[in-house]
């Protein structure tokens, strides 16, 4: 089987999108042949990974991205906050990226050289596919994840988000190749319930259950000198991420801050972002010095040792669509305490976690210390729910088993079978 793999976003050194469409690509690349179609903005990082099995081809848009990156930039105040900015921006550089690859590939196309093409990445709903309705093959999209809204007790968020063009997110349907891209779709793989439903009518029949988010085992496991919550003394609990307004850090800081119940206990920061000056203000003014600390950015690698030598992973992110670093958390055998909303707490759900109820800021505080504070006093039952995660996280969400399902959909999908579900994510 040879397979057109279009990954815009496809970089091993990048986190969040950018590794996750290299990872799936390399996971890919080891059960059929695979080539990526990916940007001239990834050649360095990849061509020094020296990755073997898979055939990258290299393609330029800037002369339309670059300008308007810079617009965008503009527009965001930076790279950090209003990632519906950032989308609605991205509409022509992306349609320019797939005109590249059509007129670097469709002679090959045209003459059979592909049984199918299958579009990783962007995985946004809402950025349509040029070529989707000039192919002569099986067009795959997804996993796709997106049309999670934001909690309304948390406006205040979305505002220090930049988050007001969010409105317009609807009329994305509307766009030029938008219809095309899912009635040309022979399948349409979309992370949890809220994208399925916003895709089902879109693509009757040809939807299936597949989140975006995997882990590579060789760095997240749960090989550790001790279990999480097991034996005596003091427990440490983890927050990583972007330090952004949606992810709420100052929540899992907050919990600590007048907590009698956390004495002796610690919360650890990975990460950086627009959110560390207001964090170590909340930091002083509780004198949590003692308490809290900020690790900084870290590796994958050095996460990954840190998940495996700490008890809890608190995550309050109140917007989070895939949430790929709490499946990580859980392969490393933590608990994870999570919102009780949105992809979080679609996996830390039944008894694979804590999920914790949104409320308003002060109530949503309240709810997480009294989370941790529960954890604390019951050991055997944080520790039961590590346990469960980690099964979850190893029996679905590997690189290699989400290559492995994706390839029975093509299989599917080539000898003309119908499209069915083929993973257990519940």
């Amino acid at each position: 089987m040879s397979i057109l793999l279009l990954a815009d976003d496809c970089n091993p050194e990048w986190p969040s999108l950018p590794i996750v469409g290299y990872k799936y690509a390399m996971a890919l690349g080891r059960e059929a042949r695979v080539v990526v179609a990916t940007h001239v903005r990834n050649r360095e990082n990849i061509e020094k990974a020296a990755p073997s099995g898979v055939e990258f081809v290299f393609l330029d848009n800037e002369r339309v991205a670059s300008p308007i990156y810079k617009i965008a930039t503009w527009l965001r105040g930076g790279s950090e906050v209003a990632w519906s900015t950032n989308m609605i921006m991205q509409y022509l550089p992306y349609l320019a990226f797939e005109r590249e690859v059509w007129k670097h590939f469709r002679k090959d196309l045209r003459a059979g050289a592909f049984d199918l093409v299958h579009r990783i990445t962007p995985m946004t709903p809402t950025l349509p596919s040029y070529i989707a309705g000039k192919l002569p093959v099986p067009f795959v999209i997804g996993p796709l994840n997106g049309n999670l809204p934001w909690p309304r007790e948390f406006r205040a968020e979305q505002k220090r988000e930049r988050e007001r063009l969010r409105v317009l997110r609807n009329f994305a349907r509307h766009l030029p190749f938008a219809r095309k891209t899912f009635s040309r779709a022979a399948l349409v793989l979309a992370g949890f319930e809220h994208t399925m439903r916003e895709l089902r009518p879109l693509a009757p029949g040809r939807v299936v259950n597949f989140p975006e988010i995997g882990y590579d085992p060789t760095i997240f496991h749960a090989r550790r000198a001790a279990p999480a919550f097991g034996g005596q003394g003091p427990r440490r609990f983890l927050f990583a991420g972007r330090l952004v307004p949606y992810k709420l850090p100052d929540v899992a800081v907050l919990a600590f801050a007048g907590a009698p119940e956390l004495a002796g206990h610690s919360l650890h920061i990975v990460g950086d972002g627009p959110e560390m000056p207001r964090l170590r203000e909340i930091v002083a003014s509780h004198g949590l010095q003692d308490v809290v600390h900020f690790e900084g950015r870290r590796s994958q690698d050095e996460l990954a040792t840190m998940m495996r030598g700490f008890d809890g992973f608190v995550f309050p992110s109140i917007r989070e669509l895939g949430a790929g670093v709490v499946i990580e958390a859980m392969a490393c055998g933590m608990t994870c305490f999570v919102a009780d909303y949105g992809a979080p707490g679609h996996l830390a759900g039944r008894g694979r976690g804590v999920t914790v109820p949104i409320r308003d800021h002060a109530g949503y505080v309240t709810q997480f210390r009294q989370a941790l504070a529960g954890a604390v006093a019951d050991p055997a039952g944080a520790a039961e729910r590590a346990v469960a995660g980690q099964a979850y996280a190893e029996g679905l969400y590997p690189w290699a088993r989400k290559a492995h399902e994706t390839m029975a959909y093509y299989r599917d999908l080539l000898a003309g079978r119908p499209v069915r579900d083929r993973g257990d994510y519940d």
